[in-house]
């Protein structure tokens, strides 16, 4: 038989040379040996983490380092706090953005930094970070549970790097939610009391402390030094009765610039002091007693959130029979009107309690007062939306039958905005018969008259 085309004798194994296998490349280990030797440690010879974390009603996140070798001066009698807040204080992000990037992002503000705390440290300072960390979440959410604990760990690795640096005993605080905690409300400070054992008024040199932080209301300065976000540094200072410096003015020995609050509680009880009781009347009088009239009619509330507009309903129409409608316990306008109808029905006088902030709002009003035949009068109460929102903070934080008989919770800013947005200021020309202004004006005993002038927002 012929030979097949295109095949040829199978070559013999041993007609070329076969190479080994490659040998394995040997992998470089990333666990050093101390961690070995730490790992089949027993527990109760290890050495203690030096940063340690706890979280406070799922609000406040609590870190505490301790340092290796601690050299203080002796102190006796009260102690002295010097307290500093974190971002643009004492460090800055490297990457020269705004916000840092990640857990590395970061340098000291300035170079004098780390031997300033150490300085204090020494002199016999207890130290701690106080700090506002809106962006982190310690309340599990689904929809953002992977960014949450991103953040989490940012934030808890950037102050364990910073830590580790200064190699110091300090406490960290750091405020999550919009509750007591947050600065300018005092809170942290009340935590880090109880955490130094200070827990007696009298354990505090607050005289000889300090807080520094960025945020103190200054205006935009000279050489390109920009306006502070806002003023709740300062004010946590003030609250507390701390000595307050910038890290301009603490740090670089620069001279402080001027200030402003966007609303200052003590000057407005002040103010209020020295002027007349507003009249709170009815068709012009100086009376001021409210009456009402003989037929039923419907009081129109317009004002924001926080404005007093419920107290004024407890204090002034409540006892004279008027019946309140409100639409944050009704839910809708529609269950409203209805509700309002049937009380006229059955000749009771209706409160409007709601912010009533357009001309479209009040329309229907007017519309079921004409409808009804009944006259309709506006209370109009002015207060800015600054004070407003300092009202309802003091409200929400200090539950109590004097300071929040129906449990209110805190409002978010979108409320206050939002009525800003919409406001249209009511007129006569609307069909209403009388427009009344209400200046707010503080009620109450000295304690909470001194509860209500601390810095709340």
């Amino acid at each position: 038989m012929p030979p097949r085309p295109g095949l040829g004798k199978r070559p013999s194994s041993n007609s070329k040379d076969v190479s080994p296998p490659p040998s394995k490349r040997r992998q470089q280990s990333t666990t050093t040996s101390k961690a070995v030797a730490n790992f089949f440690t027993p527990t109760s010879r290890k050495e203690p983490e030096k940063m340690t974390w706890r979280v406070v009603k799922d609000s406040l996140l609590v870190g505490r380092y301790s340092a290796s070798t601690t050299t203080q001066g002796v102190t006796e009698g009260k102690r002295r706090v010097a307290a500093f807040d974190f971002d643009s204080t004492l460090i800055k992000p490297a990457s020269g953005k705004t916000f840092g990037r990640d857990a590395t992002d970061w340098k000291w503000w300035d170079s004098s930094v780390p031997g300033k705390l150490k300085e204090l440290h020494e002199q016999g300072f207890l130290i701690a970070i106080v700090s506002n960390q809106g962006g982190i979440s310690l309340k599990p959410d689904p929809k953002t549970v992977k960014s949450d604990q991103k953040r989490l760990a940012d934030f808890k690795g950037k102050v364990s790097a910073v830590l580790n640096q200064l190699d110091l005993p300090i406490y960290v605080y750091a405020a999550t939610a919009r509750d007591q905690y947050r600065k300018p409300r005092t809170g942290m400070w009340q935590e880090l009391v109880e955490d130094y054992d200070l827990d007696s008024a009298s354990s505090v040199d607050l005289e000889n402390s300090l807080f520094v932080g960025d945020a103190g209301g200054r205006d935009a300065g000279a050489g390109g030094a920009g306006k502070d976000h806002s003023c709740v540094d300062r004010d946590f200072a003030a609250n507390v009765g701390l000595p307050f410096h910038t890290p301009e003015e603490y740090f670089l020995h620069e001279d402080p610039r001027p200030f402003v609050r966007s609303f200052d509680p003590i000057t407005y009880i002040q103010k209020q002091a020295d002027k007349p009781k507003s009249a709170c009347t009815f068709g012009g009088s100086s009376a001021v007693t409210i009456t009402k009239p003989d037929t039923s009619d419907i009081v129109l509330f317009c004002g924001s959130p926080g404005s007093g507009k419920s107290s004024f309903y407890w204090k002034h129409l409540q006892p004279l029979g008027y019946r309140r409608v409100n639409q944050d316990n009704l839910k809708t306008r529609e269950k409203c009107v209805k509700a309002a109808t049937v009380l006229i029905d059955e000749g009771i006088p209706v409160v409007v309690d709601n912010t009533n902030a357009d001309l479209e709002t009040r329309a229907v009003w007017i519309a079921l007062a004409r409808k009804l035949s009944i006259p309709i009068r506006c209370v109009l109460f002015t207060a800015s939306a600054k004070l407003c929102e300092h009202n309802d903070t003091v409200r929400a934080l200090n539950i109590g039958p004097e300071t929040n008989p129906e449990s209110r919770s805190i409002l978010p800013k979108l409320a206050f905005n939002g009525f800003a947005s919409r406001y249209r200021e009511p007129s006569v020309p609307e069909g209403f018969e009388d427009i009344i202004k209400v200046d707010f004006e503080f009620e109450g005993p000295e304690e909470q008259k001194k509860l209500w002038s601390k810095y709340w927002v």
